[in-house]
């Protein structure tokens, strides 16, 4: 796909970007570990997530993000709001498309279930600079750094990190 359309495009690749990965952490955790994953998703976006999953007993509420694989952000502004939950955590998506298909890589961000992220202090500014050429705070956002965030090999290792009590026998 031409990147200039990709970029005029953000929120439809955003939404495929969330379905692929839904799609394939479906999939892995029911054809492969023969486990259900329950999705759910908050009719308002304030909460500081986007899904909520459940498996085997244990609920993350988790915040996405998405790259291009080949993108040199280095950095996630997140919800301030997912440091209050137990099991909050922040997926970091990173997708390219191979041959006509999305390819995913994951970063997590984030503790055990049931317990809450420390997102830090470090208050996130706004993109785009007000009248006085100030990028002023968003007071309801912190900033995560790409060194914050666990590189995980595969879908397996994500699911293991999210559910630990889900890892099937072996």
């Amino acid at each position: 796909m031409n990147e200039d359309l990709a970029s005029l495009e953000s929120s439809y690749q955003e939404k495929l970007t969330e379905y692929v990965f839904l799609s394939e952490l479906l999939q892995e955790s029911w054809l492969v570990r023969g486990q259900q994953i329950a999705v759910m998703r908050p009719d308002v976006d304030n909460a500081g997530y986007d899904l909520v999953l459940e498996c085997a007993g244990e609920i993350r509420h988790i915040q996405l993000k998405s790259s291009r694989w080949d993108a040199k952000t280095s950095r996630q502004g997140v919800n301030a709001s997912l440091g209050d939950i137990p099991g909050g955590c922040v997926i970091w998506l990173f997708h390219e498309n191979d041959g006509g298909r999305v390819k995913l890589k994951y970063q997590f961000f984030g503790g055990s279930p049931g317990e809450k992220p420390e997102l830090g202090d470090k208050v996130d500014k706004h993109t785009k600079a007000n009248a006085q050429g100030v990028k002023t705070p968003r007071a309801n956002r912190r900033v995560l750094n790409k060194g914050q965030f666990k590189p995980v090999k595969d879908l397996d290792e994500l699911i293991d990190t999210l559910f630990p009590k889900s890892q099937p026998p072996g």
